[in-house]
């Protein structure tokens, strides 16, 4: 006998993957074992979401108690196109590669754990703004540190987690640790010492994002372009710039790789690739 799980209970568990706080990922389990069917087939299932409970609602007692600790140093505004954080040991080189990415002014030191709080930085690639965060040194049962939960929560917003390594082992203790704390984000893997240039396509390559840039008739593209998920339409730029463009939207002409030729006459539906400039034209 299969468990057949419900809709209701699938919703639950897409809400659960979801999540970003330890309290948002409880509430989803606790309908989870609201809606899980009960029956001899599912008494695995129904275990592993009593434990799931268990932990979450630990994990959400403790980002409580280290929230109320914490004061704005710990607080993240998210900034520009994407957030990507980075993780690693101790000594991985994860400041060193935060000032080569922004400039951005942190201590670097040959001693370890010299990151005490998440330090925050943006990448300007190629006129898209990127938030980069520096986590603090991650150590088996992260979770459990000082203000764990709170670092967790931040991994959880982030678009990317890049993932900074010296040798396999550390490559396995940072994967245990995220699959520990049901962190499913994308992740890019990165040795200390890559080629920066190098380095900052990677992290946009592996973002699923777009560049597009807009122009209006007659003038060049304007800068800085737009960035949108993969697989946007011209229909997601024009309700990006305003909601009166789709509208009043009378046919767009798009320049780049999406375009059969130069200046191509095309409608909203239309799907827009990487660099595309769009000239939109209203009735």
């Amino acid at each position: 006998m299969t468990v057949n799980p419900g809709i209701e209970y699938q919703l639950a568990e897409d809400e659960f993957r979801a999540a970003s706080t330890p309290a948002e990922k409880l509430q989803a389990l606790q309908k989870m074992w609201a809606t899980v069917p009960r029956h001899k087939s599912s008494e695995g299932l129904q275990q592993q979401i009593k434990q799931k409970i268990a932990k979450y609602k630990e994990l959400a007692k403790k980002e409580k108690i280290s929230k109320k600790g914490s004061r704005a140093s710990l607080s993240l505004k998210k900034e520009g196109s994407a957030t990507i954080s980075i993780i690693g040991l101790p000594n991985s080189g994860k400041s060193t590669l935060l000032k080569q990415l922004t400039n951005a002014n942190v201590l670097i030191a040959d001693y370890p754990f010299t990151t005490v709080k998440p330090e925050i930085g943006i990448l300007n690639y190629k006129g898209v703004r990127l938030q980069i965060v520096e986590i603090p040194a991650i150590v088996e049962n992260f979770e459990q540190i000082e203000k764990g939960p709170t670092y967790l929560s931040i991994l959880r917003m982030s678009e990317l987690i890049v993932l900074l390594i010296e040798r396999k082992d550390d490559l396995i203790l940072l994967r245990k640790e995220l699959e520990k704390n049901d962190i499913h984000n994308r992740t890019l893997i990165l040795k200390k010492g890559d080629d920066i240039e190098k380095i900052k396509d990677k992290i946009w390559n592996s973002l699923g994002l777009i560049k597009v840039f807009t122009k209006q008739p007659g003038k060049k593209a304007d800068y800085p372009p737009i960035a949108l998920k993969e697989g946007a339409t011209v229909r997601t730029l024009a309700e990006y710039i305003h909601k009166d463009f789709v509208q009043k939207f009378k046919y767009a002409k798009v320049w780049g790789k999406s375009a059969r030729f130069k200046g191509q006459v095309l409608g909203l539906n239309h799907v827009l690739e990487d660099e595309d400039i769009v000239e939109f034209h209203a009735a």
